[in-house]
């Protein structure tokens, strides 16, 4: 899983996995050990999850269609339905978000696809 997750964020394992969490808001990212807290409660993501979490979260405020995110988070070999992605993204809102309904964390742009981090006023 670690070699899957350095090809979904190669940025991240390029400065070393001992940097240490990242907090944003409540959520707290720890990439070195593959941990997400909120309120300093570890969260129980599936891998997939973990994955988008933290491909989105590694380029804060980017926008990336669903094919970008089938391509890079599920892999080149993974020829599915876009719909996965957006499946992915409401259990993972689900578990991270104080309101599902309202995301803070993993917004959608509507007619583009997703990004980590608020919407720019």
């Amino acid at each position: 899983m670690r070699a899957v997750l350095r090809r979904v964020a190669p940025a991240q394992a390029d400065t070393g996995a001992d940097t240490g969490p990242t907090a944003v808001g409540d959520l707290e990212i720890d990439r070195g050990a593959l941990i997400v807290r909120k309120h300093g409660e570890e969260l129980p993501l599936a891998p997939s999850e973990l994955k988008l979490l933290l491909f989105l979260s590694a380029a804060p405020e980017r926008t990336f269609s669903r094919q970008q995110l089938l391509e890079d988070v599920w892999e080149h070999s993974y020829y599915g339905d876009a719909r996965l992605v957006d499946a992915c993204v409401m259990r993972l809102r689900a578990k991270i978000e104080e309101d599902p309904r309202h995301p803070v964390y993993v917004q959608t742009v509507r007619g583009f696809g997703h990004r980590f981090g608020p919407l720019s006023a």
